[in-house]
């Protein structure tokens, strides 16, 4: 079926130069996708990944214990999108003591986002609905530190942005100008809110998605807030009960297919391919994550009964570590309620016995990071 272009273009003039703006039409595509065949079974199959993965929480002894870290490294590589080059193990660090100089804007940046998401999924599980309001009050909380904290945090942008080129007229990719981006947001709400026909919540997501980057409301932190909206509408929904799912690892292995794909849609309207993409990648990070937890929960479990004739500081310990996979004698000697030498003694035995390694620093403090959980989290390859 032809339906041409997913919106209009306007001309604008700005830094000095006339531009094409693209403003895209309200959701949901008309007229209607087509879903039978390969879509529909993609559909289903994503739906029953997700529903997996939403189940291996009631069987985690404590999600929060794979939720925590979980988070942390998806924020790291939603911001390594966007260019910072902090690891899992520099934010861990950073939340514990505080950057490195050298590394201070990109783990500021992460922690952020961090702060954002966790901030957005208390609200969600407050009853609140995902509204224009609280995205605008999560982008304030994603960009309150760091390089984008200049950049109107909360607030939707009232100047022209681009996407690619060093001005609007050798630009990619070029967003509606700012005041249509209230109406295309509120479009944009009433979707979300099936405004107007319901939506299935994986096809929701995977179009909301492209209509936020499409629109590109704010003038930083749109990309970040763009995968989080992805998380937030499936939870919302109660397509997931904890925030176990992130598209970012996808979207980066895949970066160049996505940003075609974003634009295929804008210029053809054509968004089988983009479904495609999006509910593969559904299906891949959900199956990822589902093994990830088990694998988690299996490595603790073993953890433990190497550990079970060592002394009650070497078990609490460990016991922390699942919490908090990075430390260093005196935050744990804080965390446990014991003295500090008796913290180090009982690192230095669990480094002994293979369960933490020492990371290289120059620093005085010495960091400790838990070696099995931190490898597992970086294996997330898709199985063969």
């Amino acid at each position: 079926m032809l339906r041409g272009p997913t919106g209009h273009f306007t001309t604008i003039s700005t830094v000095g130069e006339t531009a094409r703006a693209f403003v895209p039409h309200p959701l949901p595509p008309d007229p209607p996708l087509e879903l039978a065949g390969e879509l529909e079974s993609l559909l289903d199959a994503a739906a029953t990944a997700i529903g997996r993965l939403d189940g291996i929480s009631l069987v985690l002894p404590d999600p929060q214990l794979f939720i925590y870290t979980y988070v942390r490294q998806e924020a790291v590589l939603s911001s390594q999108i966007e260019g910072t080059q902090s690891s899992l193990s520099d934010l861990l660090r950073h939340e514990l003591d505080g950057a490195p100089a050298a590394l201070l804007d990109d783990v500021t940046e992460v922690s952020c986002y961090v702060d954002a998401m966790q901030h957005g999924l208390a609200r969600l599980q407050q009853g609140e609905p995902l509204s224009l309001r609280l995205l605008r009050d999560i982008h304030a909380r994603l960009l309150a530190h760091g390089r984008g904290s200049g950049k109107q945090p909360g607030e939707f942008r009232r100047s022209q942005n681009w996407i690619g080129g060093s001005r609007p007229g050798n630009a990619s990719f070029v967003p509606p100008p700012p005041d249509a981006v209230i109406d295309c947001m509120g479009a944009l709400e009433k979707f979300l809110h099936n405004d107007p026909v319901r939506t299935r919540p994986l096809l929701k997501a995977a179009l909301a998605h492209v209509q936020f980057e499409t629109i590109h409301p704010f003038l930083d932190g749109n990309g970040r807030l763009g995968r989080l909206l992805i998380t937030f509408l499936l939870c919302a929904e109660g397509v997931l009960r904890q925030p176990m799912l992130y598209l970012s690892l996808h979207f980066k292995r895949h970066r160049a297919e996505y940003y075609r794909l974003l634009q295929e849609v804008r210029e053809t309207g054509i968004w089988e391919d983009w479904l495609r993409f999006f509910l593969e990648g559904i299906i891949q990070t959900s199956e990822t994550a589902t093994r990830t937890a088990t694998r988690l929960l299996d490595l603790f479990q073993r953890d433990r009964a190497r550990l079970a004739d060592e002394a009650a500081s070497v078990l609490r310990l460990h016991q922390l570590l699942q919490q908090h996979p990075v430390t260093h004698a005196m935050s744990a000697a804080r965390s446990l309620g014991i003295a500090h030498p008796t913290a180090a003694r009982s690192l230095r035995r669990l480094a002994e016995m293979g369960v933490v390694r020492e990371l290289s620093d120059s620093s005085y403090r010495r960091f400790y990071a838990y070696s099995g959980y931190l490898d597992i989290l970086k294996d997330t390859d898709p199985p063969s």
